[in-house]
């Protein structure tokens, strides 16, 4: 294996180095050891200090576990993968005590995966990096930077192979149910719903009063899809079903996977400028109807940076005439879920003063399924959020969701047997 990792990183000029590291030393004494074992970070523990004009952090875990250190620029990032290391209560503001570093963050990526990404203040190179047993069973990581050209910083910075996620992800289908091409739904079988339960793992969007938006939106996904398999007429697949990251692009190629008839992404979003109260339903539009849901659009993509997946190509999957030509058919069959949601909401729970709402969300960007995104409130309004933790207030919106989405059925049904006539 020493051989191995020493060939890449000649093969780079030595730009797979700070990617490398990690594994490389498991090449050592610790490769003999079991290393699979869910370990516990100790913050009390761990620090994070400047020291001349460089930056040395050490973790503290209860025991040696698989890692790997690499970089990734605009922004600029370093990020550590450890397989697998619970983080308990542990808060980033603890650690955090470097002036070269000016965010931070962790959680779970996925099943068997956990993150620390730390936001660099300014360009810094791994200048080593080692895991070493203390005397107790348990293990530090310690990991040196120190000062670099922006322009090195760029040629070294990259993710390892394997270390994206986006496309790796259980959908919990059968192989010869996944990517089988679907035709439109006239009425005559189930209608494939895929739920989205915003952010997760890594990424808890929005958080006030100890309360997260990835929480909430899990547990309200799960409550809606017991509600529309219990009433009939759906099946239902979510895009996560615990706290785990997964990136946007994932979540669409989990819906194409379910062949899903229509894809509705659930998020409580926080404002800082103003007061926004009730639910309210975006479609997909490059110009987004206020400020507000331009920043909303915004700050969801960019969490994406979390787990160093880049959307900035997405629309180059498929070639943009492509796109346009078969929105032409989902555009308006969103717009018109986008209507039977407000309506069926608004006669059942509070809705936002401009219900209906347009902006760029990546995550509405497959232009084969229509797609809606639902905001069921506001974390930044203290009468949303009580209403979030209600369970009969779930349950009156889960209701009302589920009515909405069985008149689309039928309507969406009833077009598509006109047009085949």
């Amino acid at each position: 294996m020493i051989r191995q990792v020493f060939h890449r990183i000649r093969a780079s000029g030595g730009a797979a180095l700070p990617a490398l590291l990690a594994l490389s030393l498991l090449a050592g004494p610790l490769a003999a050891q079991e290393l699979t074992a869910l370990a516990r970070f100790n913050g009390a523990a761990s620090t994070l200090t400047d020291r001349g004009d460089g930056t040395v952090m050490r973790l503290r875990i209860s025991q040696p576990v698989p890692y790997r250190v690499f970089t990734l620029d605009d922004p600029r990032r370093l990020v550590i993968d450890f397989s697998e290391v619970d983080w308990g209560s542990a808060t980033a503001r603890a650690l955090d005590q470097s002036d070269n570093i000016s965010g931070l963050r962790m959680g779970l990526l996925r099943p068997g995966w956990t993150r620390m990404v730390l936001d660099l203040a300014q360009p810094m190179r791994v200048e080593s990096a080692g895991m070493r047993r203390l005397a107790n069973d348990t293990a530090e990581v310690e990991i040196r930077l120190s000062p670099a050209t922006a322009e090195s910083f760029a040629a070294s910075a990259g993710a390892p192979e394997g270390a994206r996620y986006d496309l790796d992800v259980d959908t919990g289908l059968a192989e010869d149910q996944a990517s089988q091409p679907r035709q439109r739904q006239m009425g005559d079988r189930s209608v494939v719903v895929v739920l989205d339960p915003g952010h997760g793992g890594i990424d808890p969007g929005a958080e006030r009063a100890g309360a997260k938006e990835a929480d909430l939106m899990l547990r309200f996904a799960l409550e809606l899809k017991e509600i529309l398999v219990r009433r009939g007429g759906f099946n239902v697949v979510l895009t996560r079903q615990e706290d785990a990251f997964v990136p946007l692009e994932a979540r669409m190629s989990i819906a194409r996977d379910a062949g899903a008839d229509l894809f509705l992404s659930l998020h409580a979003d926080a404002l800082s400028e103003g007061l926004a109260e009730g639910a309210r339903v975006y479609t997909l539009s490059d110009q987004a109807s206020d400020a507000a849901s331009a920043k909303l659009a915004e700050r969801h993509d960019r969490a994406d940076l979390v787990a160093g997946v880049d959307l900035s190509a997405q629309d180059d999957v498929i070639a943009g005439i492509l796109m346009d030509m078969a929105r032409i058919e989902t555009a308006p069959r969103a717009v018109r879920l986008a209507k039977m949601l407000v309506e069926r909401l608004s006669a059942t729970v509070v809705v936002h003063k401009r219900p209906q709402m347009e902006a760029g969300f990546s995550v509405l960007k497959a232009p084969d399924i229509p797609s809606v995104l639902l905001e069921l409130g506001f974390m930044s309004s203290p009468a949303d959020m009580a209403r979030l933790q209600d369970v009969e207030w779930r349950a009156r919106a889960g209701a009302a969701v589920f009515e909405a989405l069985a008149l689309w059925a039928a309507a969406d049904a009833a077009e598509a047997q006109l047009l085949r006539q």
